[in-house]
Order: C-alpha cells, then structure tokens, then sequence
C-alpha cells in the first residue's frame, strides 16, 4: 500500500511538473513573439515577429523590396494608385493615404508603419494604438530612402534583406555609370515634371536630383542650382520663361500633361535640349515622382534605356 501511496504521488507530481513546464514555455513563446522598438518619434512600440497584416501607406515600395505584401495600398482619391508597383501589388485593396481611421479598423492590421509625422497631427497616433503597434519610420527632408529602407527592414527583421537591396542597386548604378560615361561626364541633365500646364523642377539634393547628380554624376545646370537653393520640397514650381534659359544637355520629363500648352510655344520649343532630341518622356503612372528602391531602380533602368 506504502508503494502504490509513493508512486501515485511520484505521477502527481510529475504530472504538475508537465503542466508548469508546459505553461512557462507558452509564456515564453508568448514573450518571443513580440519586440521592442524605438521609433522616429522616441515611442516604445511592441512589434509582432512576423506581422501578417500590415499596412504602410506610401511605403509600400519598401515592403515589395523586402518580399511583404500589405493588407491595403496607398491611393489618392479615386484611382490613384504607385502604378510602378502593380506587378506585385495587384488585386490589393486600397486605402486612402490620410488612413481614415474606419477603414483602418476594417483591414484588420497587426503592425501600422507611419512615413511621415505630419500624418499623425491631431492626436491620430493613440487612435492607430488602439487598432494595431504603430511605429513611425525614419522620416523628414534629410533622410533617404536606404535609412528608411533599413528601418523599415529592422522592423520586419529583414535587416540582410535590406542590405542586399542596397547591395543589388549600387551594382546597377555602377554598371549604369560605365555603360554610360561617355553620355554623363561633363553632361548636365534636369528632371522635370508637367502639370495642369505647370512645369516642375526636381531640386539638386532630392528624390531623382540625387540619383542624378549625387549618384550617377550627371553635372547641375545652373537654373537648377538656382531653384534648388530655396527648394522645400522635391519638385520647385518654374516659368516656361527660365526654361528658355535651360542649359542643360538632357531633360528628363515627367508628362502628367500630355495636351499642355505650354509645348506649343515657340520657348519651350527653343530650349536647347527640346531643338536638340534630348528630350526623354516619361509618363505620370512611372516612378519618377516617387522614392524607394523599387522607384529608384527603375529611374535609373529609365535612364539607361533612353540613353544607351
């Protein structure tokens, strides 16, 4: 009897044995499927390891980079859409760039990736906590689209990831700048953009101004030195009268406005590049009015297919 006493205790025990280390490893497990991260605006956000429901509205470009697909992608009223992405992202919902709260709520996310600060102005940031962890990406006139792109990838825990995309697009530009040496040293070229019979410069230091300039070595003509030096955003509003002034030996135009006006007069006409067939025309839908690696890649792909 003494025995059959010892040993059933002995299960008991062994039983509750099981049972406590069943409960501290899901307690464990729990613990190991959230982080915590710092972001650009100093909040302590628990990120989950592997979201699988993330919307990160005009930085989808990023999560394609790194093999994620959003919930819902970015758009501008009805339509408007990164149609340079629609390889990838084709079928995905959409949702208003200003994330309306309502339609937040409806996709369900697991993690919400914030691009810009202002986006968050009149309290959005503690409504999105309610929904989903919300962590706000590197952002601001100085930051690039590689930090960007390497704290978007620290999120996701694709830090090798983003490092091969970087490493695959500077062997492009490499590549680019040796095909293309004789057609860029000592030649200049200008990015602009036409709008509702409005012209547009990129400014030396942003968006496809640095590729140009800072990354593929193209010279600065001077109006865009001029127009850069009181730049706040990418692209500085610029009459057709300093057009005529252009020096530079290739422009890069962006075309949201195919009927314009303004290139049926006589001084856009007589802009030297334009007399000279060194106009390269690039659609609205492209993505030259966009920044990210994918964007990036395919301007400079553009580039070299123009010129080559």
């Amino acid at each position: 009897m003494f025995k059959k006493i010892v040993l059933g205790t002995a299960s008991l025990l062994a039983l509750f044995s099981l049972a406590a280390c069943g409960q501290s490893s899901d307690s464990k497990d729990t613990s190991n499927d959230t982080r915590t991260l710092t972001d650009a605006q100093d909040h302590k956000v628990e990120i989950p390891k592997k979201p699988k429901r993330i919307i990160a509205s005009y930085l989808e470009d990023y999560l394609v980079a790194l093999d994620e697909k959003p919930v819902a992608q970015w758009t501008v009223g009805e339509g408007k859409i990164q149609n340079y992405l629609q390889d990838k992202l084709k079928g995905i919902p959409t949702i208003n760039y200003d994330l309306p709260y309502e339609d937040v709520l409806k996709f369900e996310p697991d993690l919400l990736l914030i691009g810009s600060n202002g986006s968050l102005e009149g309290g959005k940031y503690k409504e999105y906590t309610k929904i989903a962890p919300t962590y706000v990406v590197k952002n601001g006139e100085d930051v690039t689209w590689r930090e960007q792109l390497e704290d978007i990838g620290k999120v996701l825990g694709k830090e090798d990831k983003a490092k091969d995309v970087e490493k695959d697009y500077d062997q492009l530009v490499d590549k680019t700048k040796t095909e293309l040496k004789d057609k860029i040293e000592g030649k200049s070229a200008v990015v602009l953009w036409v709008t509702n019979n409005s012209a547009f410069m990129v400014a030396d230091t942003r968006s496809s101004g640095q590729l140009l300039y800072q990354e593929l070595g193209f010279d600065v003509p001077q109006l865009t030195k001029d127009i850069s030096k009181k730049a706040t955003a990418d692209f500085s509003p610029v009459s057709l009268e300093s057009l005529s002034q252009l020096d530079a030996d290739y422009i890069f135009l962006v075309n949201s406005d195919s009927g314009a006006a303004m290139f049926k007069d006589p001084l856009w006409s007589n802009i030297p590049a334009v007399k000279n067939n060194h106009l390269y025309e690039f659609d609205g839908e492209s993505s030259w009015l966009y920044n990210g690696p994918i964007a990036y890649t395919k301007m400079v792909e553009s580039i070299r297919d123009v010129l080559k």
